[in-house]
């Protein structure tokens, strides 16, 4: 029965996908006169007005992009079947990975359609209890829930909200017995963890000083604090900051046990740390004015503590292992050269690690697929915990004074489910309760291989309907991010399903700047070799084309953040080969992302515009800087947010008023701007209308559907 009701009838016609039948007139966009010199060559900045999102001229050219845009996505006849559809597919219970603390368990869990995930607690078997419902914090889901801990003792839960789900946040503290909030309120925190103290005292934080514009705040002088319950933040210790270096990042959290406290120092947003360490003493009477003394200091590699045996510091690390090693050293006296290699290196990277009581934990990727395997400490195999099938470990929960393990495992067919692997039984449990929304036997995923440009090996999934026919017209969606050692890996999204019930094919290649086969494929796309990045993506795209599983005429792209960005330069490099793009929050303008706010994080991945040699390879890719006037461009929905804190939405406004000016053809070029969301943020129900309006789009100039009709 429920194959019968998910399977659907569709008319399909041969002809080409349908195209607007005359070149739009766009809200009209004022060209200004900025040139900027680099390295001794003028570059015209046509729309640097459009960099104030606070002014009276950006905000009405917003109002007007906004109007005219949903004039047209109005007019998308899939609109509201995707919206009803990704609606439905997304109406199932989804559980976070749990946390214990002080003899309890905490997670989030969201009903279904919940605009937030409540947090729950629950201790053994006993009934659960929701200790925070996030969607009290505001009625539209505006004021995110980020990020919450709960102290050692299981009595208080310390949690950050933020206004849009942008970066900068604020730190309340739940009493857990009365459900009310305390007095405390921890502000100008961003880019931080919070780590309690074993006494249940207070935590660890980091901040930046208070600023006047937080939307426009560049990231300088960070430093690590520590609050004390029941006192104002001005009373809070500074711990940790280093006025010599200003644009690092400052990061601490405490080890499992409360006696040591790690400090990690990054330039930008990179493998590659500096780590510190104070010897607390006594977790319950932690002495907070420990000196803090280096244990690496070269920022040379990845220096990342998993925990404390004794003396003993467990580190996963890059430092001459591409692919990334377990090492042990001594705490007292960590020289590299009296390392002990607990899990050497190996052809497959690890992409993360933890410790129990007894083991060391590893997610490693064999070609792109995660397996889970333990190890004992000195560095014996211990076997494998079985996975339900291929796919990917999203997440693991681990404590040094317990040997069971938590954690999530998903694929593009198989929604995230949680599970808990019992150390003495050495098996896994579902620990949620899930419904599958749709049936996954009616289609497949697979993975194949194919040469880039420059005969490099890159994989890449696909899934469809099972049994469907290579005849080049199947609208396919090609996804990827490429940069700063983010592996893209097999997930479960709502959204692709209702893509591929239409007859759709979903591409998810692993292009370098990434981290599926380590350090090196990061490498070989960052910097210098970002061009390496993008013609992975344009051969994927011949790949899908030559095996006749699509035509450029049906052929989308898509890409979110640095995945904003290729998208941007590849459908200026390759124009003819795509029929949509969907650049997402992009990083547009190359020449100045490191003038706003987090953009100075990004130099060690991109190079900065004022060094010379950097300069040369970024202005041959800026998206922004190499729209061509009278260039025919894929029909183009580019989204941003006006909370967006990390990647400023300057950059996405300059590059559609840049491309609605230089479009030569009749495909049209849109801007949806999300109001109260941020770079990553939306609540449910704005999450589900973003994903309509781009599927539907993507639908609507790809598709030779002549008729669908969405189950």
């Amino acid at each position: 029965m429920l194959r019968a009701i998910l399977t659907t009838t569709v008319a399909v016609s041969l002809s080409a996908p349908l195209v607007a039948q005359q070149k739009l007139t766009y809200p009209p966009t004022k060209r200004g006169d900025v040139v900027d010199t680099y390295s001794g060559k003028k570059i015209a900045d046509p729309y640097r007005w459009l960099e104030d999102a606070d002014s009276a001229e950006t905000k009405a050219w917003v109002q007007a992009q906004a109007t005219f845009t949903e004039k047209h996505l109005a007019e998308l006849s899939m609109r509201e079947r995707f919206k009803d559809r990704i609606t439905r597919l997304w109406d199932y219970p989804k559980t976070g990975v749990p946390r214990a603390e002080g003899g309890a368990l905490f997670y989030s869990k969201n009903s279904g359609l919940q605009k937030q995930a409540p947090v729950f607690m629950r201790r053994g078997t006993g009934a659960e209890r929701e200790i925070l419902d996030p969607n009290t914090l505001s009625p539209d889901g505006s004021v995110s829930l980020a990020q919450w801990a709960p102290s050692p003792d299981a009595k208080l839960l310390a949690y950050a909200t933020s206004a849009g789900g942008a970066d900068w946040q604020d730190v309340h503290v739940r009493d857990l017995a009365t459900g009310k909030d305390l007095n405390d309120k921890v502000e100008w925190v961003r880019f931080s963890g919070l780590s309690w103290t074993n006494d249940a005292k207070g935590f660890f934080y980091s901040r930046y000083p208070a600023v006047a514009d937080r939307m426009q705040a560049e990231l300088k002088d960070q430093a690590l604090y520590y609050h004390r319950i029941g006192t104002p933040q001005s009373a809070d210790v500074k711990i940790y900051s280093r006025p010599d270096l200003p644009s690092w990042f400052v990061f601490g959290a405490s080890s499992d046990d409360g006696r040591w406290l790690f400090i990690v120092m990054a330039k930008g947003a990179e493998n590659k740390n500096r780590l510190y360490v104070a010897d607390l003493g006594d977790p319950k009477r932690p002495n907070l004015t420990a000196p803090v003394r280096a244990l690496f200091e070269t920022d040379d590699a990845e220096y990342s503590p998993l925990g404390v045996v004794g003396n003993t510091i467990y580190l996963r690390t890059d430092r001459d292992a591409p692919n990334r090693k377990i090492v042990a050293a001594d705490i007292r006296n960590p020289d590299p050269a009296r390392w002990r290699t607990a899990v050497a290196e190996s052809k497959h990277a690890i992409e993360g690690a933890a410790m129990t009581s007894d083991r060391i934990v590893l997610q490693m990727l064999e070609d792109v697929k995660s397996r889970l395997s333990l190890w004992t400490f000195d560095g014996k195999p211990a076997g494998d915990v079985a996975l339900p099938s291929v796919g990917t470990i999203g997440g693991l929960s681990a404590k040094r004074d317990a040997p069971d393990l938590y954690y999530a495992f998903t694929s593009i067919l198989y929604p995230p489910a949680v599970f808990h692997w019992d150390a003495k039984q050495a098996m896994s449990a579902r620990f949620d309760k899930s419904v599958v929304t749709f049936d996954p036997s009616l289609y497949e995923t697979t993975q194949v291989f194919y040469a880039s440009k420059d005969g490099t090996r890159v994989p890449m999934f696909l899934t469809m309907k099972k049994g469907a026919v290579r005849n080049g017209t199947s609208p396919t969606m090609l996804y990827a991010y490429g940069g700063f050692s983010v592996s893209m890996l097999p997930a479960f999204s709502p959204s692709v399903i209702a893509w591929i019930e239409q007859g759709g094919i979903y591409a998810q290649p692993s292009i370098r700047g990434g981290a599926e086969y380590g350090e090196a494929w990061h490498e070989g796309g960052m910097l210098g070799k970002k061009q390496n990045v993008f013609d992975d993506f344009i051969a994927a795209a011949e790949y899908l084309v030559a095996e006749k599983w699509t035509s450029p005429a049906h052929l989308a792209i898509r890409g979110g953040s640095n995945g904003g960005l290729l998208v941007g330069a590849v459908m200026e490099q390759r124009p003819d080969m795509f029929a949509v793009a969907i650049p997402q929050v992009g990083v547009m303008d190359m020449l100045r992302y490191d003038q706003f706010t987090g953009g100075r994080a990004w130099v060690t991945e991109y190079g900065s515009a004022q060094d010379p040699a950097a300069f040369e390879w970024l202005i041959k890719y800026s998206p922004l800087h190499n729209v061509k006037p009278g260039s025919c461009y894929p029909a183009t929905l580019v989204t941003t947010a006006d909370h967006d804190d990390r990647v400023v939405p300057g950059h996405s406004m300059k590059f559609a008023a840049a491309l609605q000016s230089a479009q030569g053809c009749t495909n049209p070029t849109l801007i949806r701007i999300e109001v109260q969301g941020s770079h990553g943020y939306r609540p449910t129900d704005k999450a589900i209308a973003e994903a309509a309006d781009i599927w539907a789009f993507a639908h609507r100039y790809t598709s030779s559907v002549a008729a669908a009709v969405v189950p």
